[in-house]
């Protein structure tokens, strides 16, 4: 599935420490995100007047600028101001995908240290009218990506970080295959996640979903987690191969660009559902009724 261009995002002005015309909206060759891809980042969706869990994901930034020893970091609130000036310049209430990123900034001159990186960090918000990214009635069908993901003795999943290459690659394969993800492999040969979104399956009544070692530890993730055992689902957290997934009588997978997706094919194998469950749309229909109480209200 491949997203489509917006007429629409033609004229948009886009936040690079300060507003700026989509055609003029850069960042300097010495930008750490150009150098070495050493940069954070959030996918944030804005639903009737709200982002949808934005202390979450802020909180998730901060995690990630700290970890990769950002100096500088712009406080919460200076974030969600310029993410609140991009939306009101742009006319945005609805229907919007923001990508945020905060990079280490720009170097005084090329290099890997960060002791270069002397003028503070870059702040990027790029709001665009988007729709959701996956058909959520018809699914998708994904293939085993022989592209590993990350453990965290080589870098951490937890960092929520912009050098995005094992994922690219993994997507790569699946267009190649034909498919629309990419499903990517732990280093043990556990099922880790999709290139793009995390992963749950469900059987004989119960959820189960992959430790979130390998895989990022998404927020509509540990939302799902939650929403299961509201409705008194007994959800697992363990190691899944791809035979139990197979196997599974439903697949789906979650992420702010696609909330709630069902995965009707992996590697050939349709994914039957024998014991006639729905719990994937029970759980979908709890997550929208949940948007109201977990989204920000915007300022305008």
């Amino acid at each position: 599935m491949l997203q489509q261009y917006n007429p629409k995002n033609a004229e948009i002005q886009v936040w690079v420490n300060g507003l700026c015309p989509r055609q003029q909206a850069r960042v300097s060759v010495f930008d750490s995100v150009v150098q070495g891809g050493d940069a954070v980042w959030e996918g944030l969706r804005v639903y009737k007047g709200g982002i949808f869990c934005l202390s979450q994901h802020l909180e998730r930034l901060q995690h990630s600028a700290k970890a990769l020893a950002f100096a500088e970091v712009p406080p919460l609130e200076e974030i969600k101001q310029a993410i609140f000036a991009t939306l009101q310049a742009n006319g945005m209430r609805d229907e919007t995908h923001i990508r945020l990123t905060l990079t280490r900034g720009e170097k005084v001159t090329s290099g890997m240290d960060p002791r270069l990186n002397t003028r503070g960090t870059t702040l990027i918000v790029l709001a665009e009218w988007k729709p959701l990214v996956y058909d959520n009635e018809r699914g998708i069908r994904v293939i085993t990506s022989g592209i590993q993901r990350n453990s965290p003795r080589y870098l951490d999943s937890k960092i929520h970080h912009n050098n995005l290459l094992n994922n690219i690659l993994a997507k790569i394969q699946a267009n190649v295959a034909g498919a629309d993800a990419g499903l990517m492999l732990d280093d043990r040969g556990f099922v880790a996640e999709l290139n793009d979104t995390n992963l749950f399956m469900v059987q004989k009544g119960q959820l189960y979903t992959p430790h979130a070692d390998a895989c990022l530890h998404g927020i509509t993730r540990g939302l799902v987690i939650a929403l299961g055992r509201e409705l008194g689902l007994e959800v697992v957290e363990r190691n899944l191969s791809l035979t139990e997934f197979y196997n599974a009588d439903e697949v789906f997978c979650c992420g702010t660009m696609g909330e709630l997706t069902p995965v009707v094919e992996i590697d050939g194998r349709k994914i039957e559902n024998r014991s006639g469950s729905r719990i994937k749309d029970q759980l979908h229909r709890a997550f929208l009724e949940k948007i109201p109480a977990l989204s920000e209200p915007l300022p305008f």
